[in-house]
């Protein structure tokens, strides 16, 4: 199918890539049409136009994220990082319409042939066709054509705008700005019975909106408006304004908390940075309240992807129910979306548009009606079945490797590593974009969305980059189909699942390595070396400053990532393993939130006398080493920062030694040349078992308060 990309250098183009399938819960959708959103989509591609220096200004955020990894990776990873970024492409749109071709089996709302319009910048692409959750999809009601229903994502913003308001029957509102989301404001509130009063500084645009329920309109380069508002009030000034421009521009707030009555709404719409005159909006009493998107649900994935919906005694207006109501006002004709319409364009011909989007407000892009050429399979999306196959003879050295999962890490970590070291034969990944990028920049054979493509063929090679609730089930399969099967950590996210590997594993003549990297750090080698001289117990402090974890990060939802415990501090509790042995106990604590433990400590016991200390945080300050650990054994304490520099005191003498790179590059050589018959396996999997059981104790004893036996 062809999507439509944008790469960071500004460079559009119409790329094939392989279909999605169904998210679960959700559906598989033809993209009859969709619409650009001109303010979001020429921001991003005037940004992607910029130059690294103008991108680090518009940016600063950012900037922050790469100085963070430079400290604690060096400089030639974050550029590594930063590289990939910009030369990743990224897709466009997020408001469609179309016709279900596929419907996952826990989906009970949608019917092949229904048609939807969906919403998501995660998902409503610009593209034939779209992965599309339940609660992001809302029936066409008939009446209603699919160019008129591709507005529905965008109509949605604005009915979440009027709501935030609070505008009722009889009052007046102001709207700033009339764009495409400004224009649809407009029409809503005259629908609700408001008075409605527009500024613009295009003529145009202000002819339209006076024809399309506007009661006044201002140029405010050829009026003043706070007078023009003034006199519409008799003084009184209005009820709410609706600020719907972008950028930073301080003087439009400043109007517009001197157009407001005294209590009145002002209302942050699109992507505007707002700087308040605080005397000002102090004496009125302003009420300044955002408006989050398509409505309430926005950026919660348990309600967007989990198909969790809230109870409407509630939460009244989600965005589905915004969708359905923006759907009905479609239909009975009080959203009038042919006047907004000032293109409609074929997805052929859709690059074109982006470089005059100054003078458009609406522009529809039709699909062909026919649409891509379908695969069986997407009738029937497959499942993951974990029975187990038969065994297969294993042939070595491997021939070739598939790769699950094509996310910023495996891109950035781990695939430049294997570029040219083996055949690289197939690249999966949900979103075809992503898969067929990675396919072209490291020369895979071929790029799909369907996992089942990999186990068709028995033995060979596979790594697993995927989200975390995956691993299990994909390593079991790679395991019954013989393969050699590399996981990124954790390698499981339950007790059972560890207990389903193991069996696996005595069974299978294939193997298992977890992504425990610092192992095979240089820093790490020439430690072990400097240890093997050396005997009696050891203790380890191992300290990390993990930092604090957004809200919206998919770390934070425990159905996918596990929590930090199992997804991130599994890598400390193995590099304890590594360097003192077998462990024997485990005492650990909660800092903070006991129900998502995201701050630790943990105190191990090891057989032989040694012991260990592993101090997790998401508290600290971004000046502070992300991790750090000494080491203290008979003769010896070793320091080591960030494994970019190890501090060897020994002998009354210090030896300080730098280093790069925390053990990626050396783990994939590690594993390629036992997949070539060179080496034998770097990673025994006791070792894996061991370090998995461990932190499963730690969390036993996070939620018992009592010390767990290994």
């Amino acid at each position: 199918m062809l999507q439509l990309a944008q790469y960071q250098d500004g460079r559009l183009e119409l790329q094939e890539v392989p279909a999605p399938l169904p998210p679960l819960g959700g559906i598989l959708v033809r993209n009859l049409c969709s619409v650009i959103s001109p303010g979001t989509e020429k921001m991003k591609v005037e940004q992607a136009r910029m130059s690294l220096l103008q991108k680090a200004r518009a940016r600063p955020d950012q900037v922050r994220k790469v100085l963070d990894t430079a400290r604690t990776l060096g400089w030639r990873s974050a550029m590594d990082k930063v590289r990939n970024r910009l030369e990743s492409p990224s897709p466009l749109g997020y408001s469609a319409a179309g016709v279900v071709v596929a419907v996952d089996p826990a989906n009970t709302r949608f019917r092949v042939g229904d048609r939807v319009a969906c919403g998501g910048a995660e998902c409503a692409f610009h593209a034939e066709m779209i992965g599309v959750p339940d609660l992001l999809a809302a029936p066409i009601p008939e009446g209603v054509e699919a160019w008129q229903a591709a507005y529905t994502t965008l109509a949605s913003i604005s009915m979440e705008a009027v709501r935030q308001s609070g505008a009722r029957l009889g009052e007046r509102v102001l709207i700033m700005g009339q764009g495409l989301v400004g224009l649809l404001a407009n029409q809503l509130l005259k629908t609700a019975g408001v008075r409605v009063m527009v500024t613009d500084l295009m003529d145009e645009r202000l002819a339209l909106s006076l024809a399309t329920g506007a009661e006044c309109a201002v140029n405010p380069k050829k009026s003043n408006l706070e007078d023009e508002v003034q006199s519409w009030t008799q003084g009184q000034g209005v009820d709410a304004v609706l600020i719907c421009v972008g950028g930073k521009d301080r003087s439009i707030a400043d109007v517009a908390i001197q157009c407001l009555r005294d209590r009145g709404v002002l209302v942050i719409v699109g992507m505007y940075d707002v700087e308040l005159a605080w005397k000002t909006a102090y004496i009125k009493d302003i009420q300044v309240r955002y408006s989050r998107s398509y409505g309430a649900g926005r950026y919660d994935p348990d309600y967007e992807w989990g198909g969790k919906d809230y109870p409407i005694g509630h939460v009244r207006w989600t965005e589905n129910r915004h969708f359905e109501a923006c759907l009905h006002l479609m239909k009975t004709g009080q959203l009038d979306l042919g006047p907004l319409t000032t293109r409609r364009v074929g997805f052929d011909r859709v690059i074109s548009v982006y470089d005059q989007l100054d003078h458009e407000i609406g522009v529809v892009i039709d699909y062909p009606e026919s649409g891509p050429v379908m695969a069986e399979r997407l009738d029937e999306p497959a499942k993951l079945v974990l029975e187990p196959s038969p065994s297969q003879t294993f042939a070595s050295p491997c021939q070739s490797l598939d790769v699950i999962g094509a996310g910023n890490f495996v891109r950035t970590m781990l695939l430049p590593h294997l570029r040219g070291q083996i055949r690289l034969r197939g690249i999966i990944n949900g979103t075809g974009l992503s898969a067929r990028h990675a396919k072209e920049k490291f020369g895979f054979e071929k790029a799909d969305t369907e996992v089942e493509t990999v186990f068709a063929k028995p033995g060979d090679a596979l790594l697993i980059g995927t989200r975390h609730h995956l691993h299990a089930p994909l390593v079991l399969r790679g395991l019954q189909t013989a393969k050699h099967v590399f996981v990124e950590k954790p390698l499981c996210l339950t007790q059972d699942e560890l207990e389903a590997i193991d069996q696996a594993v005595m069974n299978s003549k294939g193997s298992v390595m977890v992504g425990f990297n610092r192992r095979f750090a240089p820093a790490s080698a020439h430690l072990q070396k400097v240890l093997a001289a050396i005997s009696g117990p050891k203790v380890l402090a191992y300290h990390v400053f993990a930092g604090a974890l957004a809200p919206d990060h998919w770390y934070a939802r425990l159905d996918e990532s596990g929590g930090r415990v199992l997804g991130e501090a599994v890598h400390f509790f193995d590099y304890a393993c590594f360097l003192l042995g077998s462990p024997l106990r485990v005492t650990a604590q909660c800092v903070g939130r006991q129900d998502f433990p995201d701050s630790i400590t943990a105190q191990i016991e090891f057989s032989g006398g040694s012991s260990a200390q592993i101090i997790y945080s998401a508290a600290g300050d971004q000046t502070f080493p992300k991790e750090t650990f000494r080491l203290f054994a008979p003769g010896l304490v070793a320091e080591c920062e960030n494994f970019q520099s190890l501090a060897l005191h020994c002998g009354r003498k210090r030896k300080d030694i730098k280093f790069q790179g925390k053990g990626h590059a050396e783990e994939m050589s590690a594993w390629l040349g036992f997949l070539g018959g060179r080496l034998t396996h770097p990673m025994a999997y006791p070792e894996i078992r061991q370090s998995m059981k461990l932190t499963f104790a730690a969390l036993e004893s996070i939620r018992s308060g009592a010390v767990v036996s290994v």
